[in-house]
C-alpha cells in the first residue's frame, strides 16, 4: 500500500545572530555599520540551530498520527514543512492529496473581509473549487456558530470566533490529509469538544488523514491511534498511541525515582514513598500508601502546608489533596523544618503510570512548587501480590480520612 505522507530524511535548520553589543539607537546602528568592517570585536556571530534533523516517517490513507513533544522539539516546524509554508533545507516530502492545515489563530484569513467571503478564500487557497465550497458552505457556518457574524469583517471577530470558521473551512472541506496545530486551546471548552468528534468523524466514517500537534494528551489519544515523540528535532519513538504517551511521560519526569529521591530545593530536600510500609516506585492498588516530605525552612511556619497533586500518563489530574483540609489532625504549631508525612490507608488508583506535583506553603500562599518530581507505577498484581478494587473496599475508602503529620 503507497503512503499518501512519504517524510524522506527532512531536516530544517536556522541562523540565530548574537550581536555582542547591546541594543543601539539608529544613530548608533548606523555608525556601528560604518565601522563594522574595521572593527573585529564587534563583529555579529552565528549560530547554527538544527529544528529537525534526519525525520522519516511514512503515514498512511485514514490514519490519524499524534506528534507529541516538549516545546520547541519541533513539532510546529513539522508541520509548517507539511503544510509547504516553509521548505526542508534537506531532504524530501511527498504528498498524494491535498492539505488542509490549521497551524495559528487566521492563518489564511483576510481581516479586511467578511466571514463569508473568508470562506471562500481561504477555501480557494486549499485547492477547492467554488462548486464545492457553496455545496459545504451551509454546514461550514452551521458547524462555527458565526452565522450571525457571517456578514462582518473578520477584523471584528474575537480570537476564539476566527478560530471556530477557521477549522470549520478546513475540516468540511474535501482535503485528504488534516493538519491541525495546537489551536484549539483558543476555543471554548464546548468547541473543542465538537472539534475533537469533528476529527474523529473525518478520520474513521471519512478515511481522510488527520496529523494533531496536541499539549492535551487526553485528545491525542481520544483521536490518534498511532502517535510519534519528537525530542530536540528528532523522531524518537513512533508506535500506538498508549505506548508514545507512556514513553513521553518518562521522559518528561525530571527526576529518575525509585522510591526515595534527594532534591535539596530551596524548602524540599528529600521525598520518600512507600507501599506497605516498603521504598518502591511500584505500588499495587489497595496499598497502605505514605509519602515523606522532608523540608528545612529558613522562617518558621505557622501553620505549614503541602498540597500533593498526582497526575496520570496523560498528564491530567486525577487526585489532589492538602493538609488545609484536615487540620485538626496536624500540629499548628512554628516550625522550621520536619517530616511532612501524608498516608492514604488504601491507595484509590488503578493500574497505570503516575506523575506528582508537590505545593509546600504557609495558609496564605505556595512558597515552593515542584512540577513532576517523581514518577511511579500502579499494578494490580504488584509488590504483595496485589488486589482488585471491590466497591465496598472503595466506598470504605472515601469516607476515611487521610492522615496528615509533621515528624
Amino acid at each position: 500500500m503507497q503512503a499518501i505522507i512519504e517524510i524522506k530524511n527532512i531536516s530544517k535548520r536556522f541562523r540565530i545572530s548574537h550581536h555582542k553589543q547591546p541594543y543601539l539607537s539608529i544613530r548608533d546602528s548606523v555608525i556601528d555599520f560604518i565601522h563594522q568592517p574595521f572593527d573585529l570585536k564587534n563583529k555579529t556571530s552565528v549560530e547554527e540551530f538544527w529544528a529537525l534533523k534526519d525525520i522519516c516517517l511514512d503515514v498512511y490513507e485514514g490514519e490519524s498520527i499524534g506528534i507529541i513533544g516538549k516545546n520547541g522539539a519541533g513539532k510546529s516546524t513539522l508541520l509548517k514543512i507539511l503544510s509547504r509554508i516553509t521548505p526542508p533545507s534537506s531532504g524530501k516530502i511527498v504528498l498524494r492529496g491535498r492539505v488542509a492545515s490549521l497551524l495559528e489563530v487566521g492563518t489564511g484569513f483576510h481581516p479586511e473581509l467578511t466571514g463569508r467571503e473568508n470562506v471562500f478564500f481561504n477555501g480557494a487557497i486549499l485547492g477547492m473549487k467554488r462548486s464545492e465550497i457553496k455545496r459545504k458552505f451551509d454546514e461550514i457556518i452551521d458547524f462555527s456558530g458565526v452565522e450571525k457574524f457571517i456578514d462582518t469583517p473578520l477584523k471584528h471577530y474575537s480570537s476564539g470566533m476566527q478560530l471556530r470558521l477557521a477549522f470549520a473551512v478546513a475540516a468540511f472541506l474535501e482535503a485528504e490529509i488534516l493538519v491541525v496545530d495546537e489551536v484549539l486551546a483558543v476555543g471554548d471548552a464546548e468547541f473543542q469538544k465538537k472539534c475533537l468528534g469533528k476529527m474523529e468523524e473525518v478520520t474513521k466514517s471519512e478515511g481522510r488523514t488527520v496529523l494533531f500537534v496536541s499539549h492535551n494528551m487526553s485528545a491525542v489519544k481520544q483521536i490518534c491511534e498511532k502517535s510519534i515523540l519528537i525530542e530536540k528535532g528528532r523522531l524518537s519513538f513512533f508506535s500506538d498511541t498508549v505506548s508514545t504517551l507512556s514513553k513521553y511521560m518518562e521522559s518528561n519526569t525530571k527526576n529518575g525515582f525509585s522510591g526515595s529521591i534527594n532534591l535539596n530545593k530551596n524548602i524540599i530536600k528529600k521525598i520518600e514513598m512507600k507501599c506497605d510500609e516498603m521504598l518502591s516506585d511500584t505500588f499495587y492498588a489497595g496499598c497502605d500508601f505514605t509519602i515523606d516530605v522532608y523540608f528545612e525552612s529558613k522562617d518558621k511556619l505557622e501553620f505549614p502546608v503541602l498540597g500533593v497533586l498526582f497526575k496520570d500518563e496523560y498528564n491530567q489530574p486525577v487526585l489532589a489533596m492538602n493538609n488545609k483540609h484536615y487540620r485538626n489532625n496536624l500540629v499548628t504549631k512554628e516550625v522550621s523544618s520536619g517530616i511532612f508525612r501524608m498516608n492514604m490507608p488504601f491507595f484509590p488508583f488503578f493500574s497505570g503510570n503516575y506523575t506528582i506535583d508537590l505545593y509546600f506553603g504557609n495558609q496564605y500562599r505556595d512558597i515552593e512548587i515542584l512540577k513532576d518530581v517523581a514518577a511511579f507505577m500502579v499494578e494490580q498484581k504488584g509488590i504483595k501480590g496485589g488486589i482488585e478494587i471491590p466497591d465496598s473496599k472503595l466506598n470504605k475508602f472515601l469516607v476515611q480520612k487521610v492522615n496528615w503529620s509533621i515528624v
